[in-house]
């Protein structure tokens, strides 16, 4: 298993097993990528190419808060935050129990149930489309170890503990996965639970990715961890699966159905697509405050993500004529 790590000062770290290396001639992962593309290789290739150097403690360099999002763009509008939900199976249960009134199937339920009888089609079929959403762009990522910013306005700020995709789409429009990271896809559910329509707002919101991205492909079944800490107790913690024996859909078919409208498919952009989740501490009747810690762990991917909650400065958002 191969992972990459970007350092905020420049620099990238290569880990295979418990061996971490910096990777010569590069200072970033985009980098790499890009040089991967244009030449038609594997990012492993190119890290082959540019050889390894210096032994580093990547543990040492994750607590000491070094480690930026694995992959960023120079342009942070160039990066495209987005994902689906209702995607895991038991994750209709969770959004179900946040909108349910009556007897009658819910929005939710409807097209997870759709998800589950058409979100793994046999090859050469198109399968279902997921629900989608929007989460911004590279402006709202924040590194791991940083303090996850919930708006002045929000009435929740929670975690979502997530996998992410990071692609690349080269200069002929064809679009290339670099990897996979853990995910803290942080969201406002009290928002989201005022109405359904509501969701498109309760998404706009910072996410954290990393600290390692995984290159190559996923396992069929992740086992993974989420908790919270408030001063020195765990205030909830709770398991989670992924991998699409534990999914609805196939992440081919969630890909398909994002890369195909051809804005996001625009030579040059990055996109980072979160698949969903089924667990949140907010299911479970936990309202967290400023000064909590959220972290998102899974063998899968190496070290934990974690990220303080915070509250941001109230902006004035006052329009004014020219």
């Amino acid at each position: 298993m191969l992972f990459l790590s970007q350092i905020k000062q420049g620099g990238v770290v290569c880990r295979e097993g418990d061996e971490a290396h910096l990777v010569l001639g590069t200072s970033s992962v985009y980098e790499l990528a890009t040089e991967a593309v244009k030449n038609g290789v594997s990012l492993k290739s190119i890290i082959e190419k540019h050889g390894v150097g210096e032994s580093v403690n990547l543990s040492e360099l994750a607590n000491n808060n070094q480690l930026d999002c694995p992959v960023r763009h120079p342009d942070p509008a160039h990066m495209y935050l987005t994902g689906t939900g209702l995607t895991h199976l038991g994750s209709a249960a969770t959004r179900n129990a946040m909108h349910a009134k009556s007897e009658e199937l819910t929005d939710s339920m409807k097209i997870f149930q759709m998800g589950v009888e058409g979100g793994k089609p046999k090859d050469g079929q198109e399968g279902v489309q997921p629900e989608w959403f929007y989460k911004g762009n590279g402006a709202g990522v924040i590194a791991p170890g940083g303090a996850l910013p919930s708006p002045a306005f929000a009435l929740d700020g929670g975690e979502e503990p997530e996998i992410a995709g990071f692609y690349l789409v080269g200069d002929d429009g064809k679009v290339h996965r670099l990897g996979y990271t853990l995910a803290n896809e942080f969201s406002d559910h009290i928002t989201e639970r005022q109405n359904y329509l509501y969701l498109a707002h309760s998404k706009l919101r910072p996410a954290s990715f990393g600290p390692e991205l995984l290159v190559g492909e996923l396992p069929m079944h992740i086992d993974g961890h989420s908790r919270i800490e408030r001063g020195e107790k765990t205030l909830w913690e709770k398991g989670f699966l992924s991998g699409e024996d534990n999914m609805s859909h196939t992440f081919k078919n969630l890909e398909h159905h994002h890369f195909k409208y051809s804005i996001f498919r625009q030579p040059g952009d990055l996109h980072v697509h979160m698949f969903g989740t089924a667990t949140l501490s907010f299911a479970d009747g936990v309202q967290t405050q400023e000064g909590d810690v959220f972290e998102i762990s899974s063998p899968t991917f190496g070290l934990p993500l974690r990220n303080v909650l915070a509250k941001a400065d109230e902006l004035n958002t006052e329009v004014t004529s020219l």
